[in-house]
């Protein structure tokens, strides 16, 4: 846990998909909030965090089961405002005397609309300008008898308890989700809670700036750092932020594994090195990489050949550099969130991810993690502070093994080659029509098959390629995005005329779920 001189918002975690849209809003209102599993949370932890108001999350459990999960007795104790939201209102509803039924076809899923009912309540300022508002519902079970000291606020047709609350002691529950897009006014509601909670908004990235500036110097003092350097916004970051607080004691090290997008390399050396004046190793590996990877078509398999090459390419620049004590990398809060289901077992790995974190522990170094508090949005507004090139802050997410996983099948130079070049015309084309800001993510995969057209007079063989854009919040969700046709007629014929290799182009309209947003 992070001790931070910040106004708290504790939000417990019951295992909902979206708590980390909780934070995300309360972010947004400057309000700085962390979150950590209900089986975390206990009085010495309480006593340490010193929360100024309490969040309980939704979850997939039911408060009727057995070993349900439930928040610590004495939060209800603290003399502290608390919201619980979905099971969150149904723990608090059991833990304070209300019930809460099974029912039959009381279920509510999707969109839903609650109504007005009772009186006026401060949570709900600037709530119900119309007779209902819209809001996203994800129960079966729902309160049949609400607490001793609450009132009712708002019904929904199977959720007659919708918006329930004790003003006294500033206790409120809803059964909706307010932290998602689907509740239209839900931001609203957190603003109204952390309003009568005491917030003064004093999170920002201006002060976060100083803050984490002088905690690098206190944690570093007069030893050394290396910093893994991608070119992207978190680890370009986390340099030029390492660098203001300790100068010359920071040696960035840049691994180049001939997986890159078209001259990123030479973009990534010259900024940090020529215009920050920041001590770079550029370790050209391309060969090594390559070989390593060659024949090589499973991707859970490339992946670990890229992750344990670049562990032993770093360790091996880094040991060049004497007298090292701490190693900095780009962890996001995200990272450090521990997920909980209800029964308290892990979640499936879905893929492999690339990082650095055997370094630390084999290289006998010490972690630096200056953004170890900061969603990926944070991060953005945190650069923009320190005067990072917006084509830097802005750049859409890469993958740590590059194109290796934009390439299904077996990598050879000459696919590599072909995509960058596709890629570069298909982010040239998205720029050129202003919409580059607007997509989460967007790149193009070369596709393991040939295909036959026909150019001119004569007859082609040469790859398919598929166009990958997306919009998303922080990757966890994700919608394609709806180019028009013609701009994808214009893509195309762009592609295929300029990049030789390419006799074929597809747009993939695949959402995340089902899909990944990487193909592989």
């Amino acid at each position: 846990m992070v001790k931070t001189p910040h106004q708290k918002l504790l939000i417990i975690d019951f295992g909902s998909q979206v708590t980390q849209l909780i934070a995300r809003r309360l972010r947004e209102l400057s309000v700085y909030c962390e979150i950590h599993a209900f089986n975390k949370v206990n009085e010495t932890f309480l006593k340490d965090f010193a929360p100024k108001a309490v969040i309980l999350s939704g979850g997939p459990a039911s408060v009727l089961d057995d070993n349900h999960p439930k928040p610590p007795a004495i939060i209800f104790d603290l003399d502290i405002p608390i919201l619980g939201i979905c099971y969150g209102q149904q723990i608090m509803m059991q833990c304070l005397g209300g019930k809460v039924e099974r029912g039959v076809n009381t279920s509510e899923f999707g969109r839903a609309f609650v109504s007005k009912s009772g009186d006026k309540c401060d949570l709900l300022e600037g709530w119900f300008q119309k007779n209902e508002e819209q809001v996203w519902m994800s129960h079966g079970d729902h309160v049949s008898e609400i607490a001793p000291g609450f009132n009712v606020y708002a019904t929904s047709p199977n959720a007659p308890y919708a918006i329930i609350g004790d003003e006294k002691k500033r206790f409120f529950a809803v059964q909706f989700h307010p932290e998602v897009h689907h509740t239209p006014h839900g931001k609203l509601l957190l603003k109204n809670f952390v309003k009568l909670s005491g917030f003064t908004g004093d999170w920002n990235m201006s002060r976060y700036r100083s803050q984490a500036i002088e905690k690098i110097k206190k944690q570093i003092g007069d030893k050394k750092v290396i910093c893994g350097l991608s070119g992207g916004v978190d680890s370009s970051v986390t340099a030029i932020l390492l660098h203001l607080a300790i100068g010359d004691q920071l040696t960035c090290i840049f691994v180049d594994n001939g997986l890159l997008r078209s001259n990123e390399a030479d973009e990534v050396v010259s900024m940090f090195r020529d215009n920050y004046n920041i001590k770079l190793i550029h370790a050209d590996e391309k060969n090594l990489f390559l070989n390593e990877l060659k024949g090589k078509s499973d991707p859970e398999q490339k992946r670990k050949i890229i992750g344990k090459l670049f562990i032993d390419v770093f360790q091996k620049y880094a040991s060049q550099i004497e007298n090292v004590d701490f190693l900095a990398q780009g962890t996001l809060y995200p990272d450090v969130i521990e997920s909980v289901s209800f029964s308290g077992g892990p979640s499936s790995t879905i893929k492999s991810h690339h990082n650095v974190g055997g370094l630390p522990k084999k290289m006998g170094l010490k972690l630096v993690e200056p953004l170890r508090e900061l969603f990926k949005d944070e991060v953005r507004a945190l650069g923009r502070e320190l005067g990072i090139p917006e084509s830097f802050i802005r750049r859409h997410p890469f993958p740590g093994p590059g194109l290796a996983i934009r390439c299904p099948g077996a990598i050879t130079q000459q696919k590599l080659d072909i995509l960058r070049q596709a890629d570069a015309v298909y982010i040239d084309q998205i720029k050129k029509h202003n919409l580059y800001n607007e997509i989460w993510q967007a790149f193009v995969v070369i596709l393991p098959v040939r295909t036959v057209g026909v150019m001119g007079d004569g007859r082609t063989y040469d790859f398919a390629c598929a166009l990958r854009a997306v919009t998303s919040v922080d990757g966890m969700t994700a919608d394609y995005y709806p180019f028009s046709h013609d701009f994808l007629s214009q893509t195309a014929t762009r592609i295929v005329n300029e990049v030789k290799g390419i006799n074929r182009v597809t747009y993939d309209i695949t959402s995340k779920p089902p899909g990944t947003i990487e193909w592989q």
